[in-house]
């Protein structure tokens, strides 16, 4: 039994209970339709699709309206954008420049109540962390009077 069978199993009995409906089997060209579309949504399409087709099922075998699934998955589903960033090094860049933001207006001061760690709202230790992660010269941020 396939994964994808135990999944559509376990979707309609829990929507079936749910609704008090008596659907005791599967239709076989539903099945084999559920299995050979490609779930763009993944689980939740899958769901979703098992749940408003048990509602309308009137009878005891479980049937699905193929037209409910576009022979195609849409393209915004399963395209991934031209320009995308992956989530960790767009915030480690956004840490950064918060980081030397801070840093140029305390100008290099990490503590005390003018310091950085005080505008960004975080324990020096954790800010002095941070700016030896992302490899952040903090003496740049000085003026030279304070050199």
């Amino acid at each position: 039994m396939e994964a994808e069978t135990l999944l559509v199993e376990y979707f309609i009995d829990r929507y079936a209970r749910k609704d008090r409906k008596n659907i005791r089997g599967v239709n076989k060209k539903t099945l084999q339709l559920l299995q050979s579309y490609p779930w763009p949504g993944n689980i939740r399409e899958l769901q979703n699709v098992i749940e408003c087709s048990v509602i309308l099922c009137e009878t005891e075998i479980f049937t699905i309206d193929e037209s409910w699934l576009p022979r195609q998955p849409l393209p915004f589903l399963t395209a991934k954008p031209k320009n995308q960033i992956d989530l960790p090094r767009r915030l480690e860049e956004q840490e950064k420049d918060m980081i030397e933001a801070a840093l140029k207006e305390s100008r290099g001061r990490i503590f005390g109540p003018k310091g950085a760690a005080a505008k960004l709202g975080i324990p020096r230790s954790t800010l002095e962390s941070k700016i030896r992660s992302p490899k952040i010269d903090k003496n740049g941020f000085r003026t030279l009077s304070e050199i």
